[in-house]
C-alpha cells in the first residue's frame, strides 16, 4: 500500500531525471489505455497523474516519489498520432534513450487494452525490450470492460502470440482502475524487487 505520492519532477531527457539513486519503474503505452488512471489507483490518489480524454497528453517523462523509496516514471504514450511526425519522433527519442540509459530503471510496466487484439506495434516495442535485455512486464488495463470468460479468451490468445517469438513470458498483470483490480499485485511486485535491490541502493536513500 502507497502511503506516500509525490510529483518531483518532468524532464524532456532522462539526462534531466531525478538524480538514480532510488528504484525506478516506468509505466508506458499507446495512448488512451488507461495509463494515468492506473497510476493514481496505485498511487491510491486521484490527481497524481493527469488523466485527459485528448490521447496524447504526456509529452514529458514525469517522475514521481514513492513512500521516499522508489520513483514512479510515467512516460509518454506511443503511437499518438496527432503530433507532427517531428515532434513524434522526439517523443520516440525520449522514450528510448530513458530505457535504454537511465541507469536506476528496474522495470518497464507496458499497459496493453485487454478489448484489442495484439497489435503490432506494441508487439515490436516488446521485441526491442528483449533486444535491449530490459526487464518488463506488461499490465492488461480495463478489465471491467470484458466478461471473466472474455478476458480468459483475450489472454490466452495474448499469451500464445506471444510464445511464437518469446520463449519465456513476461510478468503479467490484469487491472482495472475502476474497480481497483491490480492493485495489490503490482505494488506487491514492486515492492518484491525493491527488496532484493536493497544493498544496491542501501547507500543512496
Amino acid at each position: 500500500m502507497i502511503k506516500k505520492a509525490e510529483f518531483v519532477k518532468s524532464s524532456q531527457k532522462y539526462k534531466d531525471c531525478p538524480p538514480p539513486n532510488k528504484p525506478e519503474y516506468a509505466f508506458i503505452g499507446r495512448s488512451n489505455v488507461g495509463k494515468s488512471s492506473l497510476i493514481n489507483m496505485i498511487a491510491d490518489k486521484k490527481t497524481l497523474a493527469k488523466t485527459s480524454a485528448t490521447p496524447g497528453k504526456t509529452q514529458l517523462i514525469n517522475t514521481f516519489e514513492m513512500d521516499d523509496i522508489w520513483y514512479l516514471a510515467d512516460l509518454p504514450g506511443y503511437g499518438f498520432a496527432k503530433a507532427p511526425k517531428g515532434v513524434r519522433g522526439g517523443f520516440n527519442k525520449m522514450i528510448y534513450d530513458y530505457i535504454e540509459f537511465r541507469e536506476n530503471l528496474v522495470n518497464v510496466f507496458l499497459l496493453i487494452d485487454s478489448r484489442h487484439e495484439p497489435q503490432r506495434i506494441d508487439l515490436q516495442f516488446m521485441e526491442w525490450l528483449g533486444n535491449k535485455q530490459i526487464p518488463f512486464s506488461i499490465v492488461f488495463t480495463k478489465l471491467d470492460k470484458l466478461t471473466s470468460t472474455e478476458m480468459q479468451k483475450k489472454l490466452n490468445h495474448y499469451k500464445t502470440e506471444l510464445l511464437k517469438t518469446w520463449e519465456e513470458l513476461p510478468q503479467i498483470f490484469v487491472s482495472s482502475s475502476t474497480s481497483r483490480v491490480g492493485k495489490l499485485e503490482i505494488t506487491n511486485y514492486i515492492d518484491s524487487l525493491n527488496e532484493q535491490l536493497k544493498d544496491k541502493f542501501n547507500n543512496k536513500y
